[in-house]
């Protein structure tokens, strides 16, 4: 029997930079519900985290940074150095992680799921699994990519690629190989057609949407067939500033999706957002200057936190320009508040706020959910 009855669990890995996150958001794009094993693992050793004191214990206090967080860099330094130490660490971590993704695929709505890890054939999530896709890259654009994303020297990443199992050992394990080495394009078409031979549940026929008066609003999720559509639109709000044309737009689908509002049959509004981690990050907002707020903010964010409590999400922080962030008064209404990344609490809150939040934004957030992943003990 199946370790999580009615599910279609997909079991997607690769080395580091071969692009795993980018597989699995398409696999998000067209419908599965998709698992960071490897984010939960950051999760798992915060401070008050149920690893938190074990992986202190292990490695030694002179890990903490001045909030007395773990460093991961710090400890990456050890355990990337001495396959004996990243045993101890995974020992500690594995078990912690393989409970959340339990936890969080049987509550999950979505029968497609897809777990990301770059340990997962070597973990007892493989059982569960009832396919393998594996992300290949060459080795060159590993490298670079982990020295222009993650600012690493050249030895350093060359040094976090051989700590790994080889990525042979992945390619032959699996169902799927998916070659990331080309556009955004390339990689998304190889995505729709091994997806369009996995085995899918039959969904019930929906009635079709009432038509709608004139200037009346409707939200719909954006989809890579709307790439130029969105880019135009984006172009022209912001007068030239920002241009984007469908290519731009489809590498942006790579990170995020895109919800649309129409009005007459005409884009009026969009967001770009993204869940990560649990978190869900809405770092786009375009409006056209004839809409009311009053009207496009709660249903645009209505749209947004149905979507990111599907997709589990615990809190929702939104990354306001000064024009929009004055509307106070409107994303009260929608139940958002400004805050500071400190008064966050969380640290995996804070963490998404930091890497996230464009430069001279303002903060909003607003909980969507009281319990947590891997919460304190």
């Amino acid at each position: 029997m199946s370790r999580w009855p009615g599910k279609y669990v997909i079991g997607l890995t690769g080395n580091i930079a071969t692009g795993k996150s980018v597989v699995r958001k398409m696999l998000e794009h067209l419908g599965a519900y998709g698992i960071d094993a490897d984010a939960l693992s950051h999760r798992a050793m915060a401070k008050g985290a149920p690893g938190y004191s074990l992986v202190i214990k292990t490695f030694g206090e002179w890990i903490l940074d001045e909030e007395d967080q773990i460093d991961r860099s710090k400890l990456a330094k050890i355990v990337f150095s001495d396959s004996e130490a990243l045993e101890r660490l995974e020992a500690i971590i594995y078990p912690l992680v393989t409970h959340a993704v339990d936890l969080l695929i049987r509550r999950a709505k979505q029968k497609l799921v897809v777990i990301e890890a770059i340990n997962l054939l070597e973990s007892e999530l493989a059982a569960g699994c009832d396919s393998f896709w594996v992300v290949d890259s060459p080795n060159e654009l590993q490298i670079s990519r982990l020295m222009h994303k993650r600012e690493m020297t050249e030895a350093a990443a060359r040094q976090r690629i051989e700590a790994q199992s080889p990525q042979a050992l992945k390619l032959r394990a699996a169902n799927v190989v998916i070659k990331n080495s080309g556009s955004f394009e390339n990689t998304w078409e190889q995505v729709q057609d091994a997806w369009a031979k996995l085995p899918k549940p039959e969904e019930p026929l929906l009635p079709a949407p009432p038509a709608l008066r004139p200037g009346e609003l409707r939200v719909r999720r954006g989809t890579p067939r709307d790439a130029e559509l969105i880019g135009e639109f984006i172009t022209r709000i912001t007068q030239g500033k920002r241009r984007m044309d469908r290519h731009d737009v489809m590498a942006a689908f790579g990170e995020k999706a895109f919800f649309m509002i129409e009005r007459d049959g005409k884009v009026a509004g969009i967001a770009g957002w993204q869940v990560e981690n649990l978190v869900t990050r809405i770092d786009e907002l375009y409006f056209e200057k004839d809409l009311s707020l009053e009207q496009a903010i709660p249903a645009l964010m209505d749209a947004v936190e149905t979507a990111s409590v599907e997709l589990q999400s615990e809190a929702s922080l939104l990354f306001l320009p000064p024009y929009l962030a004055k509307h106070t008064l409107a994303w009260r209404d929608a139940g958002y508040r400004p805050q500071t990344v400190q008064g966050l609490g969380v640290r995996a809150w804070q963490e998404a706020a930091v890497e996230s939040m464009p430069r001279g934004a303002t903060l909003f957030f607003k909980r969507l959910r009281e319990d947590r992943i891997l919460r304190p003990l």
